[in-house]
């Protein structure tokens, strides 16, 4: 067991925030943590990684544990380069390939009593290299830093880096050092879409053990196979992943009332016995026994009712327009850089489109952009736009929560705006506090219940799901599943896009290209490459294919190419296994160990080159 916790409670102002906790994580084990916003994750972390320690009980971690921790904020601080803060991890590679070049050249003038040594020594350095893979320490680091967004940016200071940029190194770092333990709280916060994809794919493949605390269910899914649910200040623990923790927290809390039940029968029956039998002579030991029978009981508490998960409905007064939103023939640019170029879009009434992209290809700038009416930008007629800012830029932080609501909706009774937030999930202690007192995830719902207020028929939402919890973005999504009006969302909540969209507009390379259909069809489109559906003859004013000839066929030099490189790096690493066993037998004789080294040396030379081509296309 790498790390294990036994009855421990922990608390603020002597309020317990986790109450007798009991769980462990094995080795290899990946492990998902659940639990509402303020429900004391984070604070379960602390107490796993010693950085706080228990009231009551007590945490074991194993001896020497290699661990990894990524915190929610924690940015990566270095007075060295991207790229240089990364070879840091493999100093000792760095030491052991140095001394194996240090010894090639010693061998190289050795007398014949050094030569045995020497051939000694350089077999045994090729050994540890060979099993720390010492030589292809450049290659892991530029595949990393390439999958984490840091392409072309290997130079660059840390220091100059934005807090979201230093969160993704701090990360980047720990793949590298591969711990035994890796702890990551809400990974998810600062990657784009394609580096989810790419991140799942690498944690999917590396060894080691996993604890994940995230909203990303898309994530949660594909790297887990236990949940540990925190909910009360209590730890349940399920196992699978989260789609089968649905099913069965469902299934244990029937059986939990079925058991309450069940015995509130028996406690029923058995006191109605004594109350008729007692006063019985006859009947009287017989009563007796059952009285013994209920004081030995260990009475069952009623399941708690699950907590109520927050409300919204949006609703509008007036249709729109056919066309609700269109654009054609314009540019977009961030400063002196082009987003777009000579781009068109138009939105139809009841489309509900996501807005997908790398980050820094202009999604936000794009919302931003058709929410005016400059530039060619035209709005239907009816049209009635709300937005939603992850910013909360329309709060003011020193205002209290109520009054930053109802002061926007004077027309409501106070009674009608505590309601309204009451069924955000913003209870009377929180409409009482001032904006900035507020967690993210009740600034989020403050601003969802400021959007439903302005009955907008078409919603424009920049990150909506950001800072909320599980069931928070549940229902938000049954809200926007049921609102018949139309949707333009930006999002990097996979499982979010799935259950709102019916349309996927991609900013890429530049270019806005559609997909008219859901998600999954978007993403099974791009894998298999295939061309986007014919556009309707309502919106041909639209960008057109999905993909054009020339870019398939470029794909399909470049799937060539990377089949090739393969092929020879095989072929290449077989030449540097045979060497490697050549040079062992061939100790005693200097001039074929000299040879040897120098034809190891060009294999590779040629690995690395081909291994920095091989990157570059994948």
């Amino acid at each position: 067991m790498l790390i294990s916790l036994e009855n421990v409670t922990f608390g603020y102002r002597g309020v317990p925030n986790v109450e007798n906790v009991s769980f462990g994580i094995a080795e290899n084990e990946r492990v998902g943590i659940l639990g509402g916003n303020g429900e004391g994750k984070t604070t379960l972390l602390k107490l796993m990684l010693g950085q706080l320690s228990p009231d009551e009980g007590n945490v074991f971690r194993k001896n020497g544990l290699r661990l990894g921790y990524l915190p929610q904020n924690g940015g990566f601080e270095s007075d060295s380069t991207v790229y240089g803060a990364m070879q840091e991890v493999f100093a000792e590679d760095e030491r052991l390939l140095s001394r194996l070049r240090t010894a090639e050249e010693k061998l190289a003038t050795a007398s014949s009593r050094e030569i045995a040594a020497l051939s000694s020594e350089i077999e045994s350095l090729m050994k540890r290299i060979a099993a720390r893979d010492s030589y292809h320490t450049d290659v892991r680091i530029k595949t990393v830093l390439g999958g984490m967004g840091f392409e072309g940016v290997h130079e660059r200071a840390v220091s100059t880096l934005s807090g979201g940029e230093k969160t993704r190194l701090k990360l980047c770092r720990l793949l590298l050092e591969e711990p035994e333990l890796l702890i990551l709280d809400e990974p998810t916060n600062h990657l784009d879409i394609k580096t989810l994809f790419w991140l799942e794919d690498y944690l999917s493949a590396q060894k080691g053990a996993l604890l994940i605390v995230s909203h990303d269910r898309y994530f949660l899914d594909r790297l887990t196979s236990r949940t540990l649910e925190l909910e009360r200040g209590r730890v349940t623990s399920y196992k699978g992943n989260y789609s089968k923790y649905l099913v069965l927290k469902e299934e244990r809390r029937k059986e939990e009332l079925r058991a309450y039940e069940k015995q509130q029968e028996e406690i029923a029956r058995l006191k109605d016995y004594v109350d008729k039998n007692l006063v019985r002579a006859t009947t009287a030991s017989s009563a007796l026994s059952r009285v013994n029978r209920l004081e030995r009981m260990e009475i069952l508490e009623k399941p708690a009712p699950p907590p109520e998960p927050p409300r919204f409905r949006f609703t509008y007064r007036e249709r729109p327009s056919e066309t609700v939103v269109s654009a054609e023939r314009f540019d977009l640019r961030a400063g002196d850089k082009f987003l777009l170029k000579d781009a068109s879009f138009t939105l139809m009434r009841g489309e509900k489109c996501a807005l997908t992209g790398d980050n820094g290809t202009g999604k936000t700038t794009l919302l931003k952009f058709l929410l005016s009416e400059r530039a060619g930008v035209r709005h239907g007629r009816f049209v009635k736009i709300a937005y939603y800012d992850q910013e909360n830029a329309d709060l003011d932080p020193e205002e209290r929560s109520l009054d930053a609501f109802w002061g926007k909706n004077s027309f409501l009774t106070q009674t009608e705006a505590r309601k309204i937030l009451a069924g955000a999930g913003l209870g009377a202690e929180d409409v009482g506090k001032q904006v900035k007192e507020l967690s993210g995830g009740q600034r989020a719902k403050l601003e969802l219940s400021l959007l439903e207020a302005k009955q907008g028929n078409v919603l424009f939402l920049d990150e909506p799901t950001n800072h909320l919890d599980l069931p928070a973005r549940e229902a938000l999504e049954a809200a926007l599943r049921e609102f018949d009006g139309t949707i333009l969302f930006v999002s990097h909540d996979r499982r979010f896009i799935e259950a709102v969209a019916n349309r996927i507009a991609l900013i890429e390379d530049g270019k806005l290209s559609v997909f008219r259909g859901s998600y999954p069809d978007f993403l099974e489109a791009r894998k298999n490459d295939k061309p986007e559906r014919p556009p309707e003859k309502a919106s041909q004013q639209q960008t057109g294919s999905y993909r054009s000839k020339e870019e398939r066929a470029r794909e399909a030099r470049t799937k060539a190419r990377v089949k090739e490189i393969e092929a020879r790096l095989e072929a290449l690493e077989a030449r540097e296994a045979e060497l490697n066993g050549s040079l062992a037998a061939s100790a005693a004789d200097y001039l074929r160990v000299r040879q040897i080294t120098e034809e190891l040396e060009k294999v590779r030379a040629e690995s690395e080159s081909l291994y920095e081509e091989y990157e570059k296309l994948i």
